[in-house]
């Protein structure tokens, strides 16, 4: 009688798909996941004199920075026509014409992107417009 020797194959997991999988899930994520980031527009109002005005809860306000893009109550718009502009608008107005507008621009700003703003509130029907603007600087003061 022979006595044969078996050999005991080790067991062992093949973590070859594993890995890949783990990647595959990474790459995902990675390029699907928006990163959103909160800037604040610098803006240097033009100077004029006047009263200073209650601000109410509910209104709309448009910033408009140097280079002539739009941020309506805080929240920026894709491009800068006017189309996109009363859509933001109606979408914070509901069609209430009678809501206090406030259109902040940049002493820099182009004139153009003023006059478009205005115009976008005047096409929808905004009767109740305020441009921000701050105090001339005094004789006493260095700026």
């Amino acid at each position: 009688m022979k006595f044969r020797r078996r050999h005991r194959e080790e067991v062992g997991i093949n973590l070859t798909p594993l890995i890949d999988v783990v990647f595959l899930l990474l790459i995902f994520f990675m390029v699907s996941t928006t990163f959103t980031r909160e800037t604040q527009l610098s803006i240097d109002l033009p100077e004029a004199e006047g009263t200073v005005k209650e601000s109410s809860e509910r209104q709309i306000e448009i910033l408009i920075d140097e280079a002539g893009n739009y941020r309506v109550n805080g929240q920026g718009l894709v491009d800068n026509s006017m189309r996109t502009l009363q859509a933001a608008i109606y979408k914070i107005s509901a069609g209430d014409t009678t809501m206090p507008m406030i259109l902040t621009a940049d002493a820099q700003a182009a004139h153009q992107s003023v006059v478009r703003a205005m115009d976008a509130a005047g096409q929808m029907g905004f009767v109740h417009l305020s441009i921000t603007t701050r105090q001339p600087a005094g004789p006493d003061s260095g700026g």
